[in-house]
């Protein structure tokens, strides 16, 4: 196969965008679901698929109920979701890795050992000013669950071009 030829294969390999959290019950399902739901949207050739994962994940937990409301009200489902622990495996098969605070990319690095140079960022990294942590709305009101979620969708066309320049 020549140069032209596999790097045209490698342009439509199915490319994974994982997303991570605490416990993915409600941040990194939301993100995950509003970055596919952007892809769809967008016109990319690209074929992602976008999942998720929590640090400390117990697996098969269902999305918070405020995470599902926050979501349906811009007609989004989540309600399938089911948590699923970070794994070893996911990190090696995602070509990229968005968090949602610092913490969560020290305590990566530091369980999982990635080499130098590893693609993992914030969710919002690539937003100008502004905080670019995503904290944790557990426990909270749906107000905060909306923030977050329209601080994600803030972070999307950021991560969509992202996506579209370098995977």
């Amino acid at each position: 196969m020549g140069k032209k030829s596999r790097a045209k294969k490698e342009r439509k390999e199915l490319k994974k965008v994982l997303f991570i959290c605490t416990a993915n019950v409600c941040r990194s399902p939301m993100a995950e679901r509003l970055f596919a739901n952007a892809m769809d949207e967008s016109n990319s050739s690209k074929k992602i698929l976008a999942y998720s994962a929590g640090l400390s994940a117990m697996d098969g937990d269902k999305a918070s109920q405020n995470s599902i409301d926050a979501c349906e009200e811009i007609e989004i489902d989540i309600r399938d979701h089911r948590s699923s622990g970070l794994t070893r495996t996911s990190l090696q098969e995602a070509s990229v890795v968005f968090c949602m605070t610092e913490s969560h990319r020290a305590l990566i690095n530091m369980y999982f050992e990635l080499p130098e140079g590893y693609p993992i960022y914030l969710m919002r990294e690539f937003v100008e000013g502004d905080t670019k942590e995503l904290p944790d709305p557990y426990g909270q009101d749906i107000e905060v669950y909306r923030q977050c979620r329209d601080r994600m969708l803030e972070a999307i066309p950021s991560l969509i071009n992202w996506v579209e320049k370098n995977l």
